[in-house]
């Protein structure tokens, strides 16, 4: 029975997944974002207490990439298409496929089940990442209404259809691009072997605490710069 508790929190990231998306066709970004919170605690939740109780298993493991795909590659898909729709004005309806132009935000979830089919066979990933991990783009994009709403200065910033554009191909890009990131799976609490990892942390919350939901789109940036220069570092010394 112990096993199957993962699984129901797995599940619950599904169900979010899913809540985030009919909200999204309501028109309410907010709670779609809301929603995508929701999945990321519960698939903090479900790997946390699989290790816990010691219940990993196969099924457990699709299951997981399974909801993930929803809930950190579908719905942000679909909250982009939202907001590249605000965004582009007459820019949607003049050019070469202009009509078709939102639609390039699906690229997201199309390599995000790629990413996800790819990490349950790919055994470098024990204790790192091969490309972006899907739930660092379901929170930058989960982020986006949240600052819209609650810090509307930076709106210029979000609602820019090119620039959304743009985000979408290229964390399409990063999604399956080979090269290593951070993983913050602490086998254990010691500062030299995780002394990275404590000091991003230390980071993220004072970025935070000075920028508040602005500052998720830095950290993930911030995540990916950090990470290829650790991976260029030890490329080095090598």
């Amino acid at each position: 029975m112990k096993k199957e508790i993962p699984n129901l929190l797995t599940l619950a990231n599904l169900l979010a997944g899913c809540l985030g998306i009919y909200f999204v066709m309501q028109g309410n970004l907010l709670w779609a974002s809301y929603c995508i919170f929701i999945s990321l605690v519960c698939d903090f939740l479900d790997g946390f207490l699989a290790r816990l109780l010691n219940a990993y298993s196969e099924l457990g493991k699709q299951l997981d990439s399974l909801a993930d795909m929803v809930s950190f590659g579908v719905l942000p898909s679909f909250i982009l298409f939202a907001l590249v729709e605000q965004s582009c004005g007459t820019q949607c309806s003049v050019g070469i496929f202009g009509f078709y132009k939102p639609f390039m935000v699906f690229s997201l979830a199309l390599m995000s089940a790629y990413r996800l089919a790819k990490f349950n066979i790919d055994t470098r990933q024990s204790d790192q990442f091969i490309g972006v991990p899907t739930p660092a783009n379901g929170l930058l994009v989960a982020s986006l209404p949240l600052i819209l709403h609650f810090q509307p200065e930076f709106s210029p910033y979000i609602l820019h259809f090119k620039g959304l554009l743009i985000y979408s191909i290229l964390m399409s890009y990063l999604l399956v691009a080979e090269f290593p990131l951070m993983a913050f799976k602490f086998k254990s609490w010691g500062w030299a072997a995780n002394q990275m990892r404590y000091l991003f942390l230390i980071y993220c919350v004072a970025i935070l605490l000075l920028l508040k939901f602005a500052a998720f789109p830095i950290l993930v940036i911030s995540y990916i710069a950090l990470s290829l220069i650790q991976s260029l570092l030890n490329t080095r010394q090598k």
